[in-house]
């Protein structure tokens, strides 16, 4: 008798995200469940998106730790023009290009690498005025690993436009430092997580 062929077990560890609204809204995404990946909630993503709706259209977003995409790929539905996406986790960074594909996002770039390494060479790069700067940015980093104020610090250093908008999520009581010229605009707590966000105001 013949046996039934196992499950690859990546293909079986996968689930979804949805996209909210804009171009392609109703659209589902497969997305890796990888250890340390922590897509945003459906309710929360709406509050944001709702916050960010005065800023998402024709910007060059960037979205750090991007994991299962989720920001990243709603922001491009909305009207965002460019958008960057930064992953680690080598499968969820196969997975994201997979999703750019299936949705022919022409404008989406997808870089498997350290986030905060690309953050310094991005920031050493801006001091000679050779690469573009981001003025809407998703800042959803792993927890309790104090990743969300290293970011932060290396966005501040030369990353951002004038009046760039961040989008900030950690968990909550975190006692993470953010550049004291990012201004608070939004706030809330949903569970365990705080999510903010933040207007850059050059020093």
């Amino acid at each position: 008798m013949n046996k039934r062929p196992q499950k690859n077990k990546q293909t079986a560890a996968k689930g979804n995200i949805r996209i909210i609204a804009g171009r392609h809204r109703g659209r589902k995404l497969p997305v890796i469940l990888a250890e340390g990946l922590r897509p945003t909630t459906d309710r929360v993503k709406e509050t944001v998106f709702n916050w960010l709706m005065p800023y998402i259209q024709q910007s060059v977003c960037l979205d750090c730790f991007a994991g299962s995409g989720s920001l990243g790929f709603e922001a491009l539905s909305r009207g965002a023009e460019q958008v960057t996406l930064l992953e680690l986790n080598k499968a969820a960074a196969n997975q994201l290009r997979q999703n750019q594909q299936l949705l022919k996002a022409e404008n989406m770039q997808i870089v498997h690498t350290d986030s905060l390494g690309y953050l310094r060479e991005l920031a050493a790069a801006r001091k000679k005025g050779d690469e573009a700067l981001f003025d809407l940015v998703f800042l959803d980093p792993p927890f309790n690993k104090q990743f969300a104020e290293q970011a932060a610090a290396l966005l501040n250093a030369g990353c951002l436009a004038d009046n760039a908008i961040i989008y900030v999520e950690t968990e909550q009581n975190s006692s993470q430092q953010l550049p004291a010229n990012w201004q608070l605009l939004k706030e809330k707590t949903a569970g365990q997580v705080s999510y903010r966000l933040y207007r850059y105001c050059p020093e």
